[in-house]
């Protein structure tokens, strides 16, 4: 197999910033290592509720030093991503419909904007993601018709095709979002993993050993 032929998949939620900052990443790493992007929408509240409950326990009864370095830590990326990112006053989010809109996107070729638009929304002006109203106001700037857009994502088929996703990711053995898969076994987790993956690939000996 070439390079060109090598498939690196994507699962991702809107709804966590440290997705936000590898999704700005991700299509130029993509395209240094010639491989194949596949968007997986995901929802990552079920993965959370179905394998990895301590996320919610982290929360109700945070570690104040390790919060207080996990903002530092955001502002840093943040500044490496080159992207403003504000918490929102909404926190977490229902982003079930949105993600859902990730496949009426694919299948319009503008996944890319629909997901980046996606997450400005949220992570930069604090909007209401969950909202019909904030979702209408990015579909109506690709000049997508309100109606078509939210009976898709209301279909069974639409539904399936994100709960399928989220099942697959939980049997391949991940646990949240951004999740990423390189050849379909070799699995990373997290933002920070891409120059990890990119320094592996670059030394194909290592890679194959990861």
């Amino acid at each position: 197999m070439n390079k060109a032929e090598k498939k690196l998949e994507f699962f991702f939620d809107c709804s966590s910033p440290w997705t936000y900052l590898a999704f700005k990443e991700i299509e130029e790493l993509n395209n240094r290592l010639n491989m194949v992007l596949v968007w997986k929408p995901i929802l990552v509240g079920g993965i959370f509720n179905t394998i990895n409950p301590s996320v919610y326990e982290s929360r109700s009864n945070p570690i104040e030093s390790k919060a207080n370095y996990s903002q530092k830590d955001l502002k840093d990326w943040s500044k490496v991503r080159n992207i403003k990112i504000n918490w929102p006053t909404i926190f977490p989010v229902n982003s079930v419909k949105v993600m859902r809109g990730v496949f009426y996107a694919i299948e319009r070729k503008n996944e890319s904007k629909y997901i980046d638009k996606v997450f400005e929304a949220y992570w930069k002006d604090g909007k209401d993601i969950s909202s019909d109203e904030v979702i209408s106001e990015i579909i109506e700037s690709f000049d997508w018709i309100n109606e078509d857009f939210f009976n898709y994502i209301n279909r069974d088929t639409t539904k399936e095709a994100l709960k399928n996703n989220t099942q697959e990711l939980i049997e391949r053995g991940g646990f949240g979002s951004p999740t990423i898969f390189i050849e379909n076994n070799n699995m990373f987790f997290g933002n920070d993993r891409l120059n990890l993956i990119e320094s592996l690939f670059k030394n194909e000996n290592l890679f194959k050993k990861s």
